[in-house]
């Protein structure tokens, strides 16, 4: 068993083992979520350790339902993990051989099992009016919720998982 222990050790340290496809150097990582303007303010800045998930979640500009994009960190990378729409509405829908639609019970829908990497675990938002009310929210109330759109109504931001 002891042998086994230190086997295990050797293959961590030496890379070749590696937890869940993240690296060692992803592992300890300090992640946090951060939402920034163009002009350089920070709206989020959040920890977002690997296995966290996070919303950005508006209201539909035409229909007014809220609508949900659900992230989560995967080993270090920004993953668009699900999507709520409570409606096939303008600009929504599922897209087939993305994802599995599953329905909400409710009348709309969820797109589970998307897992789509973020290029360079980040993107920009044109942050809506505070009828759209852009924020992020986390599922599990790990952190409160930010309304984006209270702080930045028309303004690009760049929401981005990052390391420190």
């Amino acid at each position: 068993m002891q042998w086994q222990r230190r086997l295990m050790a050797l293959l961590l340290m030496s890379g070749l083992f590696a937890e869940a496809g993240a690296s060692p150097a992803s592992a300890t990582a300090s992640w946090h979520l951060r939402v920034v303007t163009e002009q350089g303010d920070t709206l989020v800045d959040a920890a977002a350790p690997q296995g966290s998930r996070w919303c950005i979640q508006w209201q539909h500009s035409v229909e007014h339902f809220t609508v949900l994009d659900c992230y989560r960190n995967a080993g270090g990378t920004m993953q668009l993990e699900r999507s709520h729409q409570p409606d096939f509405a303008a600009g929504l829908g599922h897209i087939f051989g993305r994802g599995e639609q599953v329905s909400d019970g409710q009348g709309g829908y969820w797109i589970n099992a998307i897992d789509e990497p973020v290029a360079n675990n980040r993107y920009v938002l044109r942050v809506g009016s505070t009828a759209v009310n852009h924020r992020v929210m986390w599922p599990d109330g790990e952190h409160p919720t930010v309304s984006l759109s209270e702080r930045a109504a028309g303004q690009r931001v760049t929401i981005a998982l990052s390391s420190r």
